[in-house]
């Protein structure tokens, strides 16, 4: 009976933020199977620990254990990341943009195509931002995780979370400016 607790409390502590908590990995690990190969040892840990965590910071506890998880794989040396060229800004099975990101208005067949045009431009652009830099634009504009929470998941203070997203979105728009206008 206490197993079957576990099970409902770990469905909905954990469950509704696969989502993002995937979203992340992807970005940070830059590789479909492998992102997919770090949630499944997250989602383990998150089951073994899920004691340790208060109902109140789920989203955020959940998030740190599949972020910690990706740093881990990344450090063995034979996880570095080569690039981020492979992953296709089209794949469905990705969770990268959210569907309202850049408007729900109709519009013709030819801005489509330049609205595609320019997300695969600003995943580019996010892709070669330096970890701890891609790391909380995602957890940001993405995720929507307040500075608070993304301090208490990346174990920050929030003045440097800041400033690391001040830096980034520095870096995005002078890079946008020099490559694409």
């Amino acid at each position: 009976m206490a197993e079957a607790k576990r099970t409902k409390r770990f469905e909905r502590i954990v469950m509704p933020h696969l989502d993002a908590a995937y979203n992340l990995a992807r970005w940070l690990i830059h590789d479909h199977q492998d992102a997919e190969d770090v949630m499944q040892d997250a989602i383990l840990r998150a089951y073994k620990f899920l004691d340790a965590c208060r109902d109140e910071t789920s989203r955020q506890w959940v998030i740190r254990i599949v972020r910690n998880a990706c740093y881990d794989w990344l450090s063995s040396a034979a996880n570095l990341p080569v690039g981020f060229a492979d992953i296709d800004p089209n794949d469905a099975d990705g969770v990268l943009f959210s569907a309202d990101a850049f408007g729900e208005e109709r519009l013709s067949p030819e801005a489509l195509v330049i609205q595609e045009e320019r997300k695969a431009n600003l995943q580019t652009l996010i892709a070669e931002l330096p970890p701890e830099f891609r790391e909380v634009i995602i957890l940001r504009e993405w995720e929507d995780f307040s500075y608070k929470e993304i301090a208490e998941i990346v174990g920050i203070p929030v003045g440097t979370v800041m400033s690391r997203l001040s830096r980034a979105r520095a870096i995005l728009q002078t890079e946008w400016t020099r490559r694409y206008e």
